[in-house]
This record gives C-alpha cells, structure tokens and sequence, in this order.
C-alpha cells in the first residue's frame, strides 16, 4: 500500500511538468520549423526582394508612360510624339524604310 501511494504521488507530481514540457516544445518546434517559423523567414525574405525588384521595375515603367502622356496633353503637344504615333498607326514611312501592317486582334 505505501508503495502504490509513493508511486501514484510520484507520477502525479510528474503530470503537471510533463504537460508543460509537451507544450513547450510544441510551440518550440513551431517557432522553428513552423509556417512562421525562423527557417520560413529566410524564405520569405527571399520572396520579399524578388517583389520589391518587380515593384521597382513597374514604377519605372508607370513614370515613362506618364512621362509619354504628358507630351500628348492639349496645349503642349510634342511633334516628334504626334509623329510617332502617327507613323505607327497609319504606317508611314521614310524612303527607306518599309511598312509592315498589323492585325488588330
């Protein structure tokens, strides 16, 4: 009887830490391993400057077209613009130079 009562004290003196430690290590792994975790970041990282690079890259390109578009504005047309456009669309040439036509789909 003494030694079922030892025992049963032992064991249930090691539940409560037992419990903590499972716990534990279950947020451990996770703050590691997880789709959070510290290894993840490095990824992510990763990611992160590929998206900046492509970000950069579409700004650059917005501030050209806005620049284009500002060159078409009533009251300060740009020739060389206008002609541009117009020889890209009614596919005018110089001397030399030929006129392939498009499809429009």
């Amino acid at each position: 009887m003494r030694i079922r009562l030892s025992v049963s004290r032992f064991f249930g003196a090691l539940v409560i830490p037992a419990i903590c430690a499972v716990a534990t290590l279950y947020f451990a792994y996770y703050a590691i391993w997880g789709t959070r975790g510290v290894l993840e970041l490095g990824r992510v990282d990763g990611k992160l400057a590929v998206q900046k690079a492509r970000l950069a890259e579409v700004k650059d390109q917005r501030i050209r077209l806005q620049h284009r578009i500002s060159l078409l504005e009533p009251g300060s047309v740009d020739p060389d613009m206008v002609e541009e456009l117009a020889r890209g669309q009614l596919q005018d040439g110089g001397p030399n130079q030929v006129a392939v036509p498009r499809n429009a789909h």
